[in-house]
């Protein structure tokens, strides 16, 4: 099971900072996340790219439904082109909070699953090569030559991870269904409530329920990543157990440690620094 950590809140250059001793201290992966207004994430992968040799470059999450696709598909390819191919990028339809609806209206969740569907669809077609055509009810596209970017290493395009969750009562479970399209699922299976923690039991539902999925589609199994949001220091989440052990026997590929209860700020910057450089949990 690989290891990653999220960078809450940083500059661009502190982020590259935080990636290159995460590389050293033995962690696979760093990730960011996407805001309407704020550092830019796909700079500070790039940035960070530019430092570092191994470590994979990723957010956690990116809101897809509110990307166009085609300017998406650039991002993630031009990260994806200069670390070598360790971009990967997790998609989900977004939390809705103040920083989003201060510039964008909420258009609906059945309006963000459709965009999101198509906007992957794009940024899949684009990145494997011309000719592309696409007609959806929101995004289009027709195949053209006109500069076009060199091929991202990694092949047919750059991996996504999904988030998702059964739905309790329906037949159709569109967010499974859409993990098994790709090539990894972060299952949902936390609380609001953060004294309620996440179960293994949970956790090993939802991959087996798409592992399922992928199995009738004719899809293959291995590579196909499963992640866990985990937080070793106590504060964002609890998990049951607490041992990663447990979650890599479930199935999770990644454990990624989500630091979200560390306040912005020098102090909060140097919380981060200290659990980077501690080390990945080994327990």
């Amino acid at each position: 099971m690989k290891t990653g950590f999220v960078v809450p809140y940083a500059s661009e250059r502190e982020f590259a900072d935080l990636a290159r001793l995460g590389e050293e201290r033995g962690w696979d992966g760093v990730f960011t996340w996407e805001a309407l207004y704020g550092v830019d994430a796909w700079v500070n992968l790039g940035a960070a790219a530019m430092v570092t040799e191994r470590i994979r470059l990723g957010t956690l999450l990116t809101p897809a439904a509110r990307h166009r696709p085609w300017d998406l598909a650039s991002k993630v390819g031009s990260v994806d082109r200069i670390s070598g191919g360790r971009a990967v990028m997790s998609v989900g339809l977004g939390a809705l909070h103040e920083g989003w609806t201060a510039f964008e209206a909420d258009e609906g969740r059945a309006v963000r699953a459709k965009k999101l569907d198509e906007s992957l669809a794009i940024y899949a077609g684009l990145l494997t090569g011309q000719p592309f055509t696409y007609a959806g009810e929101y995004y289009s596209a027709q195949p053209t030559d006109f500069m076009l970017p060199p091929d991202t290493p990694q092949r047919p395009h750059p991996p996504v991870w999904v988030v998702a969750a059964p739905s309790p009562g329906r037949h159709r479970q569109a967010s499974l269904e859409r993990a098994a399209r790709w090539q990894g699922v972060i299952p949902a299976i936390h609380s609001p409530d953060p004294d309620v923690p996440k179960t293994v039991e949970d956790f090993s539902a939802v991959v087996g329920s798409v592992r399922r999925l992928r199995q009738e589609a004719g899809l293959a199994w291995e590579g196909y990543d499963a992640v866990i949001e985990a937080d070793s220091w106590g504060g964002f989440t609890r998990l049951e157990p607490a041992e990663p052990g447990a979650w890599e026997q479930a199935g999770a590929t990644w454990w990624i440690e989500s630091w979200w209860t560390v306040e912005p700020g020098p102090e909060g910057l140097a919380e981060v620094r200290r659990r980077v450089e501690a080390g990945p949990p080994t327990a």
